[in-house]
């Protein structure tokens, strides 16, 4: 039984669907939901630590995700800003750690083409997921 939701989100149009479905499992479970969003390091090997986003433009879309759960709703709602190379790997290793039984992320609308050359992050936790993960589109 789902005791503990993680929500992986990013900052674009196709997290809101993760979003409200995380928002309404929690609500109806009565379980603490968490949303959370990697900040990817691209630098840092030989120069200074460059990261794709600022972290200000990462904790706006958190702090939206809050909001839409809470007026959902959802009782216990947290976020939390990760920073790391591999998103799929971060968002896995801090549900394992953190004691997470259920992820929910949205996925974009990638064509198989594209999945095929540059993957998906949707599709990689998916695949290394000690616990369900529920994809929303």
């Amino acid at each position: 039984m789902t005791q503990k939701i993680l929500c992986a989100i990013d900052n674009t149009d196709h997290a809101k669907p993760a979003i409200d479905m995380a928002s309404d499992m929690a609500k109806r479970l009565g379980v603490p939901l968490t949303f959370c969003t990697v900040n990817v390091l691209t630098g840092g090997m030989r120069g200074p630590a460059i990261y794709m986003q600022d972290d200000s433009v990462l904790e706006k879309a958190l702090e939206a995700a809050v909001a839409t759960a809470r007026k959902a709703g959802t009782k216990e709602v947290h976020s939390t800003l990760l920073k790391a190379r591999d998103v799929a790997v971060s968002i896995v290793q801090y549900a394992d750690q953190n004691g997470f039984d259920h992820i929910v992320t949205g996925t974009g609308g990638k064509g198989s083409l594209t999945r095929f050359a540059l993957g998906s992050v949707a599709t990689d936790v998916m695949n290394r997921a000690h616990c369900p993960v529920t994809i929303a589109r």
